[in-house]
């Protein structure tokens, strides 16, 4: 086995090296050494941190090290044999979990650790990860008979091959599905981005005309500008059902049967713990108290925000009228009629600014906001090993030229891709058994238009704030100065806090002094004109309650269907949604609407009975940023303190205190509705 890539001793992966036959057996030869030394600990007693948390530490960051690249691959160059072996190992991933969350003797012996004279000499650090493993022992069923115990291993096993299943489909029905325009005259509306894009894709396939799929690149700008209804119904209509029983794909890669066992294990699982839902099975390591208590934070804010919501609704309703001559819009107008409304009040568009934003300038203006907030200095080196000619790898270091991590950017969309954008970790900061550091090294994944002909990727301005937010993830894994493993960086952070530092970085895309940074034209460099500039702000809360409301109704959906679960009535999916949608939104979706059926987040990414923690938050981060709004957006001094305070802390200590140590109070919703636009008659409270 030792040419075995993924049994190598490795600092960044050699993904140019790893096969899917390789998969398996690193996976195997891990989990077998984890368990050898989990044995070699208990029997020698010595239930130190050295001689217990250490070792444990060290075999399962080389676990971690091998399965990083693995799930990586399967997300971005999914193919039929990589996927075969990724999911062949997580039953064994999810076996050796339980094994591990049920090991009588290491629950013994993290409890001695716990009580021993030690704890106290323990760092902060040192000690939140023994107490957060004696917590995760009783959430993985130790205190449970042993025929429960095999019940809950048998439940982890099968909800993580449901999950893999869920991705899969969709993954599948998003890239199956296309639509070619044979006629030009169908075109009109769009942008020239988008043209030249679908047709590039269409030469790619061997086709002549224009090639329109399910990737957002491809979507969005049919349903934002195309002034065909047809093709924008074609593509809603594809969209709204993937992966589902209805649509165009009807039953081919269908997600329903998926979705209801998993909400019956998921039940199962919190009886099992003595929960009686899985939503407060899922608080018990969240800020939030309880179900009630996140329910209350999303109906208060949805009762703030459906009076101005509704209004919004009715201005596109009346201007569809009274310009074009539309008395009725169906769901795939409503972005359509939006745009056209946008650009009358406010002059201005997504379209308008891309030339704006090519990949370069942001990329160097991002980089600069960071250095300005933070010291730090971002450098772009040779990729060592890729996966993908298109992958990028750069290195961060502070002011005292100290590399602090570094990260892998993969920033175009293609087939074989997951949808989305997200930051996941590569290598965690850690003092080996070498006693030498170990960096962070972060994948950071969004899926934006790739370049076409001699034109750079240029990028929407949503599409920049949403590299600002991935990055902000980064940031906080990259600069964390946590030594130990279990609370360093993101990990140990309570899962609706995670995104407090990703929301807090794109506020500098609105702000005049960070554009001026970001934006150059692509062929000019002429920075954002100011008209241009002032209509962007302008338009920024445009539609914002209607926005609002719709990140509420996620959330209500999702907390729902996991605390009102009844085994007796199965799943209740549509009714439930159906049920959020009378409450808080604006207009209902057509029928056979399975917007569920894609819903990732929540099946397949780790948000179940949690999706509240985006607007959880963004409370958080509007509340921080207000700091810079008060004492300067480039405060060099602020942002040393939120460095210091937040990104360099991770879960050493509990999300509220550290936020405390920041912003010297509690959150408070204010800021949040105010960078909303939101004007609410009510006194706002904290979080």
């Amino acid at each position: 086995m030792s040419q075995n890539p993924l049994l190598s001793e490795y600092h960044l992966p050699p993904f140019a090296d790893i096969k899917p036959e390789h998969i398996v057996p690193a996976i195997e030869q891990r989990i077998a050494d984890c368990k050898t030394t989990i044995e070699q600990v208990i029997k020698t007693g010595e239930f130190t941190w050295q001689g217990l948390v250490a070792p444990l530490e060290e075999v399962d960051d080389l676990l971690e090290r091998s399965w990083s690249p693995v799930s990586h691959l399967n997300s971005v160059i999914s193919s039929d044999s990589l996927r075969e072996a990724h999911d062949a190992c997580l039953p064994l991933l999810s076996e050796y979990g339980t094994f591990v969350g049920q090991h009588e003797g290491l629950f013994k012996a993290f409890k001695v650790l716990h009580e021993s004279a030690e704890f106290n000499d323990l760092s902060e650090a040192q000690q939140k990860v023994v107490t957060d493993t004696l917590r995760d022992f009783e959430l993985s069923g130790i205190a449970l008979p042993d025929a429960q115990k095999q019940r809950y291993a048998e439940i982890q096993t099968r909800l993580s091959e449901l999950a893999s299943t869920f991705s899969n489909h969709l993954l599948d029905a998003t890239d199956s599905w296309h639509y070619l325009v044979t006629d030009e005259a169908q075109l009109a509306g769009l942008p020239e981005s988008a043209i030249e894009a679908a047709a590039a894709a269409a030469v790619e396939n061997d086709q002549q005309g224009w090639r329109f799929g399910l990737s957002i690149p491809s979507y969005l700008p049919v349903m934002t500008y195309a002034d065909n209804a047809e093709l924008r119904k074609t593509l809603y209509q594809a969209f709204t059902t993937r992966a589902s029983e209805q649509g165009p794909q009807a039953g081919q890669f269908d997600n329903s049967a998926v979705m209801a066992e998993t909400l019956a294990l998921r039940h199962e699982l919190a009886l099992l713990l003595g929960f009686p839902n899985y939503a407060e099975l899922s608080l018990a390591t969240k800020m939030a108290e309880s179900a009630e208590q996140v329910e209350s934070f999303l109906e208060d804010l949805a009762r703030r925000s459906l009076p101005q919501a509704h209004a919004d609704f009715a201005e596109v309703l009346e201007f569809a009228k009274q310009e074009y001559g539309v008395g009725e819009l169906e769901a795939w107008d409503i972005a359509y009629f939006s745009e056209k409304l946008k650009q009358q009040k406010y002059a201005i568009s997504d379209e308008e600014l891309r030339p704006y934003f090519p990949e370069q300038q942001v990329l160097k203006g991002l980089f600069s906001v960071v250095e300005q907030l933070f010291g730090m200095r971002v450098d772009e080196q040779p990729t060592p090993s890729s996966y993908h000619e298109n992958v990028r790898y750069f290195v961060i270091r502070d002011s005292n030229d100290d590399v602090r991590g570094s990260f892998f950017l993969d920033l175009y969309a293609r087939n074989g891709k997951r949808g989305g954008a997200w930051m996941a970790e590569c290598a965690v900061r850690r003092i080996t058994s070498k006693q030498s550091l170990q960096l962070p090294v972060a994948y950071l994944t969004c899926n934006f238009n790739k370049p076409v002909g001699d034109k750079p990727a240029l990028f929407t301005h949503d599409e920049v704030l949403t590299l600002f937010h991935e990055f902000g993830h980064g940031l906080h894994h990259m600069l964390t100065k946590v030594d130990v493993a279990g609370v360093s960086g993101i990990n140990g952070v309570a899962w609706d806090a995670v995104e407090l530092p990703s929301q807090f970085l794109e506020n500098w895309c609105w702000e005049p002094q960070a554009l001026a940074l970001i934006s150059g034209h692509y062929q000019t460099g002429e920075p954002l004109p100011e008209n241009m500039l002032n209509n962007m702000l302008a338009a920024r809360n445009f539609q914002s309650a209607m926005q609002m409301v719709r990140q509420l109704e996620f959330s209500l959906f999702d907390l729902r269907i996991h605390r009102d679960y009844d085994p007796a009535q199965g799943d209740q999916i549509q009714a439930i949604l159906d049920q959020v949608r009378e409450q808080v939104a604006v207009r209902k979706p057509p029928s056979y609407n399975r917007f569920q059926h894609s819903f990732g987040h929540i099946f397949a990414g780790g948000y179940a009975a949690g999706y509240y923690s985006y607007k959880w938050a963004e409370v958080l981060s509007a509340d921080a940023y207000s700091r810079f709004e008060e004492e300067g957006i480039f405060n060099r001094s602020v942002g040393q303190d939120f460095l210091e305070a937040i990104l360099e802390r991770g879960g050493s200590r509990e999300a509220m205190d550290l936020f405390k140590a920041f912003r010297g109070r509690e959150p408070q919703v204010d800021a949040l509705l105010r960078h909303s636009g939101i004007t609410s008659q009510e006194q706002a409270g904290a979080v």
